[in-house]
């Protein structure tokens, strides 16, 4: 399906015709995200303020045209995925920083700033953005806001929704809006917080005023091994029970220290069960404190060996496997289905256990590199899209191990978020009238369910199964070189 010249007009005289694609050649790139599912758009439109994206909006309202909105791509839910095809509405060329204010220690920047960018220039202030996801060299504000992304250092100072403080949004209706503030919290109703982490269908942010922290005076990463993965998970527990917080509290399991040590280099023990990083940063005498806390408990629950990592360019190393991780994988699989359930620490040992039990019951290798501190796993199950059926399988594999995660007391996402890869699973944890008032707030903002549709809430007509085999991978063929 392609753009009727009538839409097409009305969004080039919105935004320039040089800033809308609509030839299919084009298009390929913006039909899925970080994970499989995949439809390609009628168009992709790249507005350049915030009254381009208001222009946008209500281009595609007066002609009933879905809107998907954008950042750079790299959600694993299949939130930024087209599911009616209609319009993407990608935040690339909104890449400023507005203003950085040292003395009250916040931000202002645009939708499409990259993560890293912005503690980049922060640094320059003696300041940092604590939210990281593994994916912040690439992944962007606008976007972190819509999932309420995490990342490996958000275990002691929370996630994004925790770090903004207010946002000026386009509303679905298109409408302009300012939610939050740029000082003290404001009396009346949080609809900052109830935007944040909306996944796109309230609305898009156009604008974002952050909260920025101090450089932590001192770090140290500890990387403790373990003969397995249920003596690592133990020590996770134990460290939080010590009354130990530390800035991240990291797990791989042997697969992805292998796969991250033979692309990476970056001095992981390829043949240990498992591997905890753990971070802990403040005041020197503090931190020092508790570096001997945790390497006790780390003792105690059989670690075979802990590594100290002081100086800025042993840590660095350190992350880069740690962040690099997952890409890693490639070097074991062609594709692979990166879940994001929640569990309590304390069944953490059990939830592993019911994980492995599954992916092995499906023939599926599987890698475990997750969030330990705070319950937050990232099950990797590797597969061949090219194999008949094996994309069917793995979906099925990865509902069980969701379901497992609900059972234990947990939630369907720490942080890549519902989207459409989850959707079907909500009624799991809410009833039909949390599911129904959910659905009356999205009418609030001007949702009538064209606005990401098919994401977060299950839906009905046109939102079926999108299609898994439509890429270049599947038309390649099976002896296709990956």
């Amino acid at each position: 399906m392609t753009a009727n010249a009538d839409l097409l007009k009305a969004l080039r005289d919105v935004v320039g015709r040089e800033h809308v694609l609509h030839k299919p050649e084009d298009l390929l790139v913006y039909e899925l995200d970080g994970t499989f599912d995949r439809a390609l758009p009628e168009a992709v439109v790249f507005p350049g303020d915030t009254e381009e994206v208001r222009g946008v909006v209500r281009a595609c309202n007066a002609r009933d045209v879905p809107v998907t909105p954008r950042g750079a791509g790299t959600g694993l839910s299949g939130g930024a995925v087209p599911a009616r095809q209609g319009v993407v509405l990608a935040t690339a060329r909104m890449r400023r920083i507005l203003d950085v204010d040292p003395v009250e220690r916040t931000a202002m920047v645009e939708p499409g700033v990259p993560n890293i960018r912005l503690s980049e220039v922060a640094a320059e202030h003696g300041l940092f953005y604590a939210p990281d996801p593994s994916s912040q060299k690439a992944c962007t504000i606008g976007g972190n806001v819509a999932e309420n992304a995490g990342g490996p250092h958000c275990l002691a100072l929370g996630v994004t929704t925790n770090h903004v403080i207010g946002m000026e949004i386009v509303t679905a209706s298109g409408e302009v809006e300012w939610l939050g503030s740029r000082g003290p919290d404001p009396t009346g109703y949080d609809l900052r917080g109830l935007f944040i982490g909306s996944e796109g269908t309230l609305g898009i942010a156009t604008k974002v005023v952050v909260r920025l922290l101090p450089v932590p005076e001192t770090v140290v990463t500890l990387l403790a091994i373990f003969d397995d993965v249920e003596s690592a998970s133990e020590t996770v527990s134990a460290v939080i029970g010590a009354g130990l917080v530390p800035a991240a509290l990291e797990m791989m399991d042997r697969v992805t220290l292998q796969a991250a040590e033979a692309g990476l280099r970056c001095g992981y023990p390829p043949d240990a069960g498992a591997v905890l990083l753990v971070e802990l940063d403040g005041i020197e005498e503090v931190v020092l404190g508790q570096v001997t806390q945790a390497r006790a408990a780390c003792n105690e629950h059989g670690a075979t060996e802990i590594r100290t990592a002081t100086e800025p360019a042993e840590r660095e190393l350190l992350w880069k496997g740690r962040k690099g991780a997952i890409g890693a994988l490639g070097r074991i699989a062609p594709n692979y289905y990166l879940l994001d359930g929640v569990v309590p620490r304390s069944k953490l040992v059990e939830t592993m256990g019911d994980v492995s039990r599954i992916s092995e019951g499906y023939g599926f290798p599987v890698a475990n590199v997750f969030h330990a501190g705070d319950g937050n796993l990232h099950p990797c199950l590797l597969f061949d899209e090219r194999e008949e059926g094996a994309t069917a399988r793995v979906l099925e594999a990865g509902g069980e191990i969701m379901r497992v995660c609900v059972d234990a007391g947990g939630a369907l996402t720490g942080e890549h978020g519902v989207g459409f890869e989850k959707n079907r699973f909500m009624p799991w944890l809410y009833s039909e009238t949390d599911l129904e008032n959910m659905r009356r707030v999205r009418g609030v903002f001007g949702n009538e369910g064209a606005f990401n549709p098919c994401k977060v809430l299950p839906e009905g007509a046109g939102c079926g199964e999108m299609a898994h085999q439509k890429g270049a991978l599947a038309a390649a063929g099976p002896d296709a070189y990956v």
